[in-house]
């Protein structure tokens, strides 16, 4: 066996001792440093991979939506000071989630597709990606009536472009066509 077939075991190994301690930030980088060896996940790596980013994305997710709720709490009650230290917290976690967002579409982009031999492998791929853009337009459009009228104009036009990317994108996915994040 060669070495990096040994990396490969040790680091899913590692990935589902992460899943099973619910460590799922642990779980994406030991995903992530499998599909930086450039080679096809199986069927249960690319699992791994989705659930590791589906519950890294979701605790934020859930951070954001707390926060937000606190925050419009906070402005009712005309708090200004906590407000303000809340904005930059939700701040902190918007980042966050650019950054997972980013992160594993550059990976899907530079490592997982070109190593893809399967056409399911890369149907998964370009699942995972949309359901990811789905689920953030989504949640923006719950948000829209929380924002200021100049913030509103700014969304709505990039909402609009995302909008008409997943409806272009996903044209030509059948609703039953394999495992999706849900």
């Amino acid at each position: 066996m060669d070495s990096s077939s040994k990396d490969r075991q040790y680091f899913v190994y590692v990935a589902k001792l992460a899943e099973q301690a619910e460590r799922y930030d642990e779980m994406v980088e030991a995903m992530k440093k499998v599909a930086k060896l450039d080679v096809e996940l199986t069927v249960e790596e690319r699992n791994l991979l989705s659930v590791g980013y589906k519950n890294v994305v979701g605790a934020r997710r859930a951070s954001w939506r707390i926060l937000s709720s606190i925050e419009q709490k906070e402005e009712s009650k005309g708090n200004e000071g906590n407000v303000k230290r809340i904005k930059e917290y939700r701040h902190k976690v918007e980042s966050e989630l650019s950054t997972i967002c980013s992160d594993i579409i550059t990976l899907i982009d530079e490592h997982l597709i070109p190593s893809s031999i399967a056409g399911e492998s890369n149907v998964f791929y370009y699942k995972m990606a949309c359901h990811l853009a789905k689920q953030a337009f989504d949640e923006a459009i719950s948000e829209l009536d929380t924002l200021s009228e100049e913030s509103y104009k700014d969304s709505t036009l990039i909402m609009q472009l995302l909008r008409d990317n997943l409806t272009l994108w996903t044209s030509d996915i059948p609703e039953d066509g394999g495992i999706l994040w849900t």
